[in-house]
Formats: structure tokens, C-alpha cells, sequence
């Protein structure tokens, strides 16, 4: 097979590089896999529920996208799937377009993870995977703190059994939170701190057992065995405060106008398509309908605001219910209104879900319910392009943080395997992951840290020990659903919580502080941007990315200019530094950077500057050992610099210029307009040759003080270190 086509065929299927499996591999990763999955699949239901979405969305998410992120990765211990940071924002990319957990917001959530597949596919494909370098670590470490910091406080409501609000002001809701922790439910926080028990005891004192598992497992028995919660039915008219029941009358009302415009929209579209096929698209009747389309998607958007401020106000109702005489229905009050002496059930009521009159109510804590048996439907997400300009933005910074995260990940891993990570074949892999779990109903997915550690630890050799964990989730969807249906959602915040509680880490934007003031600046505003934001921190990560090239062009646009004198050493230094004798008739220079836009008239200021300093000068010497590169800009004004000085009879000389600098001074002429004759290898060979060109007789070369004096090896100064160039 030719080499080309040899490696055509393993960048289209990596994963033939784990053949032929041995015996011991196929065992240790299949223990590494039931390993995984034992954290995987209560991880993945918590996680979803951080999206906005049903449980059962996160197990489809721990299905193929695990297996597919494996097979086409590059790395064989990267456990692809739902994560914290992905979840957080797919939850604010679609918490302004449509009601967390309505049907809607799950078709934008399969939209979402299609657009993430296919832009880092893209990636992939044409290697492009540099471009994650535009988000930079102190950027990330911002970041990562404060969505850390927000997802932790997102499940406050649920360790409390108390409501949460969704608002385009995260805190405010958080605050309106705190003022209900005086209604605390108080089996929630019972079962929400056996569940910290639990998790945090295990993993101090039996690091090896499933802590999160054997907690699951643990709450849902008990959540089974003492009626947790419980279910209730109602009607509209049954809630005596008429305020209250005006409001849900409302809000149910609104839900079936919303599902009437959704229903026309899809019969409207399904004809649209039926005309494109006949070749009419362009049709008047065509157009007539896309206009009628356009003004369904506005009155959609209209109802969708509204239901989302109605069901802000029906989730926070707590009620109480006093039957009626004789087995007449009983009467809903805002719990503490009932009516002096009246008897209630004994439990607290919330609204679950309203439909036309009838209510379902559920009293005690909250459990994750029925979750549908059996595997997703399979089917490519239909969207337009509204929806496309809406969420693209979203998914190009899930693309970017997402696979920051899993290639971060993934080179962690290779540094204790030994093994070699191709960051654009990663992407391939995470693309695909994302584009077949769009097409089986999940939303989008990357690497995780927490599930990578745990494969890697229990001796993974291969991506099938990920495939392994995708088919145990496969068992799990097809038999044991059932046995999740009393699992409580107290459980998964705790999940939630202690994963994310690794990811805070302050430490490195103090060292981010220390390593570079900018870069500290850039992580701090990052945090803080990122919680002022919430719950768009997609708006966050942005800020910190510009502002961090800001600062990076804002500091290259001043570059370290050096005038040069000869050190002790024998080097030639920064002489006010070191305090060292300069020439006046020769200017050595040294410039610490690239010759770009931005800092070419800094350059040619300092010249000039030095040039005015020394009034007998009549060479300048540009030690350019510092210069990578050289763009138009740059080419420009030395061109303009060069003709300006031989107005004045001074020359300029280069020494130590690099070949991709030549390279654009030759292409441009400029190295023929300066000379071949006035550039050197070295400061050396130029200074001995400006020696020779100077006819100023009052000049003498041996007691320039930019000569290198010839001093035995016992004069020269003992060094306890290495010099360096400064």
C-alpha cells in the first residue's frame, strides 16, 4: 500500500491501531470501562439536568458519543461525554430561546451539539486545531473559576428543596434562593447531606470504591423506602387565591398557544419542503409561506419570553391542600393561608406541570421520575437558518473551550503513557462524537477530567475500555431505567457539586499574576466578567480572550530596545542597565522583538532618539537576533529609515538577521537598496568592518568602547551562572 494512502486509511480509522487486541489488554480495559461507566452513568443524568434537560438526555450522551470520541481520537484514555463546563454552556446559549426542559429547548440542545460537531470536525479536517491558542491559559483558568463557582451555586435550590428562578440575572436569582432558605425542605437537605457523606467519606477513607454509585444507590433505596415524594392531581379552579390562579391559567394557556404556533410552523415547514422538491421554491405561494413562517418564529419568541417570567413565578408557589367534605375535591392555598383550624394533607405541594385545567402536583422532595426505556430515536436535526445565526456563536466557544479542555486533558494523560496526541485527529474524534449524538438526541459533549483520571488509573491501554463503558450505558438504557426512577435530584446536585469543586483552583491565577502582570489581569477579568454575565458566561470567555490579545499587542507594541555597550564579559549589554561606556560614533542597537504594525514606529522612534543623542554618530548597528519576523509595515518604515539617515550620512547596518527576515527584505528589495556589504553574521564581523569605514580622525578603533578587549582568561570575570542577554 503506497505511504499517502497508508496514511489516509489510519487518519480515517485511528482506532485500527489497536489491533490485533490481546487477551490481558481486552480484560484491563473492560475493567477500566465498568470503572468509568460506574461514574458515568449517575454523572451524565446530573449533568443533564445542569443543561436544562431531562435525565435521560444525559444517558443518551454517555452512549455513542463515548464510544464514537474514542474510536476517532487519538488518545486511549480520554473518556469523552457530557462534562461541567460543556453542560454550563449549552444552559446559556439556550436560556434565552426557549424554556429549560420544554420541547423546544431540547430540539435547540440537538441543534447545539450538531453545530459543535461539525465546526470542530472542520477543524479537524483542515488542521486547524492552532486556534484554540486564542484562548489562553490564564483566560481559562478565569474562566474555568468562575463557571466552577456558578454551576455550584446553580444547585443550591436542590440541596434546599427550595425554587429557582431563570432570569438574565444569575445572582439576583441566587439571592432569591437565599430568601427562601427559610422554607427548607428538610428530607431534601437530609438526603443531599448523606449524599456529601457518603461521596466524601468513600473517597477519604475507600479511594477505590464507586463513591458515587454506592451513593446513588444508597439515596434511591432510601428515596423508595420512605415515599420521598410523592404525586398528586389538581385543577386550575381549585387554587382559591384568584391572583395565583389567574397566573397559572396563564401560563397554561400560553403553553398550548405555544404548542399551536409550533404546530403550525411544522406543517408550513413540511410544506415548504414538499415545494423545494417539486422545484417550486421559489414560488410565490413558496414565499407567502416563509413570510408566514417568519411571523410564527416571532410570535413563538414572544410567548416563549412570557412563559419563561410565568414560570419563574408557578415554580416558586408552594401550596397546601385541605380536602373537601365527603370526598368533594380539595382546595389549594398558598401555604400559611388556609384558613384558621383547617386541616391540610400533611404534605407541600409545587406544580410539576400544567395541562389546559389539570394540574400535577408533586409533595416532598424532588426525584428524577420516569426516564423512557430503550434507545433514543434516530434522526438528523432539521433547523434554519434563524436558528443557525442564533446558536453559532455559542457553538464556536463550546468548540473552543471544550476541546481546550479535552486536548489539556489528553496531553496529561500522555505525559505519564508516553504516547502521542494529534490534536487535530482529537478534534476529528470529538466532532464526530458530537455530530452522531446530535443524531441520537443529546447535547454537546467533551473530554472529562474527572472520568479520564479514573480510566487512566484503572489501567486503560486503549480506547476500547471507553467503548466498553458506552455499551455498559447501552445495558443500562435497555434494562435498568426503571431502578432510576426514584433517584433523587438532591443526589445529582451533590454529584454536581463535589465535580466541580476540583475545577476551582485560585492558585493559578496567582501564578498567572506572578508569571506576567497581564496575564494576571487578563484571568482576574475574566472571573469576574464571567460571573457578571451569568447566565450568558459564553459573553465572559470572550471578553477575556480579546482582552488578552489587547495586552499581548499592547505589550509587543513596545518591545525592549537595547542601546548596547561592551560588558566586562565581553558581551555586548544593555549599557544603562550595566552602566556601560556607548561610542559616540557608533550606535549599537538591539531589538527584542518582531517587526510588525504595531511596533515599527516604536522602532524607528528609538532609532531616531539615539540617533539625536549622538550628534557624531555615523554608523547604526541593529543587532537583530531578536527579530523573528518582519511584516509590510515593517519593511516600510525601515525602507523610509534607511533613505532618511543617508540624508544625514549615516548608515545602517544589520547584524544577526534571521532567514525568514532576510527572506522578505530580499523579496522586497530592500536588501539590495541597504546593501549586501551592511549585513553580518555577527556584531563582531560588523563592528570590525564599521572599524574600517570610519575616516573621523579623531576616532581610533582600539579605544572605542565597543571593542573587545583581548583579556588573558584569568582577568575575565568569574560568573556563578550562566550570562544572560538583557
Amino acid at each position: 500500500m503506497p505511504l499517502a494512502l497508508s496514511r489516509l486509511f489510519s487518519r480515517t480509522f485511528p482506532f485500527l491501531r489497536w489491533f490485533p487486541l490481546r487477551k490481558d489488554t481486552v480484560r484491563t480495559d473492560a475493567i477500566a470501562g465498568l470503572t468509568v461507566a460506574l461514574i458515568l452513568i449517575p454523572q451524565s443524568m446530573a449533568y443533564a439536568q445542569l443543561a436544562g434537560l431531562p435525565a435521560q438526555y444525559g444517558l443518551y450522551a454517555a452512549f455513542l458519543p463515548v464510544m464514537i470520541g474514542a474510536l476517532w481520537g487519538s488518545s486511549g484514555q480520554l473518556s469523552t461525554g457530557p462534562t461541567a463546563l460543556s453542560s454550563l454552556l449549552a444552559a446559556s446559549a439556550l436560556a434565552s430561546m426557549a424554556v429549560a426542559g420544554s420541547e423546544s429547548y431540547v430540539a435547540y440542545a440537538i441543534v447545539l451539539a450538531m453545530l459543535v460537531g461539525l465546526v470542530r470536525l472542520t477543524l479537524g479536517v483542515f488542521k486547524l486545531g492552532v486556534v484554540v491558542n486564542f484562548l489562553s491559559h490564564p483566560v481559562v483558568v478565569g474562566f474555568t473559576n468562575a463557571a466552577a463557582i456558578i454551576i455550584a451555586l446553580s444547585q443550591i435550590n436542590k440541596l434546599f428543596g427550595v425554587s429557582l428562578g431563570r432570569s438574565d440575572h444569575f445572582f439576583q436569582d441566587i439571592w432569591e434562593v437565599a430568601q427562601q432558605l427559610g422554607d427548607t425542605h428538610l428530607p431534601t437537605l437530609l438526603m443531599a447531606v448523606l449524599a456529601f457523606a457518603i461521596i466524601l467519606g468513600l473517597k477519604k477513607f475507600r479511594a477505590k470504591a464507586p463513591n458515587v454509585l454506592i451513593a446513588v444507590v444508597l439515596t434511591t433505596t432510601l428515596s423508595w423506602a420512605i415515599g420521598y415524594q410523592t404525586y398528586g392531581a389538581g385543577k386550575i379552579d381549585q387554587i382559591e387565591d384568584s391572583d395565583v390562579n389567574r397566573l397559572v391559567g396563564l401560563y397554561s394557556a400560553g403553553q398550548n398557544q405555544l404548542s399551536y404556533v409550533n404546530q403550525k410552523s411544522a406543517e408550513i415547514s413540511a410544506e415548504l419542503r414538499r415545494l423545494d422538491r417539486m422545484g417550486a421554491a421559489g414560488s410565490r405561494l413558496a414565499a407567502s409561506l416563509n413570510y408566514q413562517n417568519d411571523l410564527l418564529a416571532l410570535e413563538r419568541k414572544s410567548i416563549e419570553d412570557d412563559l419563561r417570567t410565568r414560570e419563574r413565578a408557578v415554580r416558586k408557589l408552594v401550596f397546601e391542600r385541605v380536602p373537601g367534605a365527603n370526598n368533594a375535591p380539595g382546595t389549594l392555598y398558598i401555604q400559611g393561608q388556609a384558613p384558621p383550624g383547617a386541616q391540610n394533607d400533611g404534605h407541600r405541594w409545587r406544580i410539576k406541570n400544567v395541562s389546559d385545567n389539570e394540574l400535577v402536583l408533586v409533595g416532598g422532595g424532588d426525584i428524577v421520575g420516569a426516564i423512557p426505556p430503550g434507545l433514543p430515536e434516530f434522526e438528523v436535526p432539521q433547523f434554519g437558518w434563524e436558528t443557525l445565526t442564533a446558536l453559532l456563536p455559542s457553538a464556536l466557544i463550546i468548540t473552543l473551550v471544550g476541546f481546550m479542555e479535552a486536548i489539556s486533558i489528553a496531553n496529561a494523560m500522555a505525559a505519564k503513557t508516553r504516547a502521542r496526541i494529534n490534536p487535530n485527529q482529537e478534534l476529528i474524534g470529538q466532532g464526530l462524537a458530537n455530530i452522531v449524538g446530535s443524531i441520537s438526541h443529546t447535547f454537546p459533549v467533551s473530554g472529562s477530567f474527572t472520568r479520564s483520571a479514573i480510566n487512566l488509573n484503572a489501567g486503560a491501554l486503549t480506547g476500547f475500555s471507553s467503548v466498553f463503558s458506552g455499551l455498559l450505558v447501552l445495558i443500562t438504557l435497555l434494562v435498568f431505567t426503571p431502578l432510576l426512577y426514584h433517584l433523587p435530584h438532591a443526589t445529582l446536585a451533590v454529584i454536581i457539586v463535589v465535580a466541580v469543586a476540583g475545577l476551582i483552583d485560585f492558585r493559578a491565577m496567582r501564578h498567572a499574576w506572578h508569571a506576567h502582570r497581564h496575564d494576571g489581569i487578563a484571568s482576574a477579568v475574566t472571573f469576574l466578567a464571567t460571573l457578571s454575565f451569568a447566565p450568558g458566561i459564553d459573553l465572559g470567555i470572550l471578553v477575556g480572550a480579546g482582552l488578552s490579545i489587547i495586552l499581548y499587542l499592547f505589550r509587543t507594541m513596545k518591545p525592549r530596545v537595547a542601546l548596547l555597550g561592551r560588558h566586562p564579559d565581553g558581551t555586548l549589554r544593555d549599557a544603562k542597565e550595566h552602566n556601560l561606556a556607548t561610542s559616540e560614533f557608533i550606535i549599537a542597537m538591539r531589538f527584542d522583538g518582531s517587526l510588525y504594525f504595531a511596533n515599527v514606529p516604536y522602532f524607528e522612534d528609538a532609532i531616531l532618539e539615539a540617533v539625536a543623542s549622538h550628534p557624531k554618530a555615523r554608523f547604526v548597528l541593529v543587532v537583530g537576533e531578536g527579530i523573528n519576523e518582519i511584516d509590510a509595515s515593517g519593511e516600510e518604515v525601515i525602507r523610509h529609515l534607511v533613505l532618511r539617515l543617508q540624508e544625514t550620512d549615516i548608515t545602517l547596518v544589520f547584524s544577526g538577521i534571521k532567514r525568514q527576515v532576510m527572506r522578505v527584505m530580499e523579496d522586497t528589495k530592500l536588501f539590495a537598496l541597504i546593501g549586501a556589504q551592511h549585513f553580518f553574521r555577527t556584531e563582531t564581523q560588523a563592528l570590525d568592518a564599521i572599524y574600517q569605514w570610519i575616516n573621523d580622525k579623531s576616532f581610533e578603533a582600539k579605544y572605542c568602547p565597543l571593542n573587545q578587549k583581548q583579556l588573558p582568561r584569568s582577568e575575565l570575570p568569574m560568573l556563578d551562572r550562566e550570562p544572560v542577554i538583557d
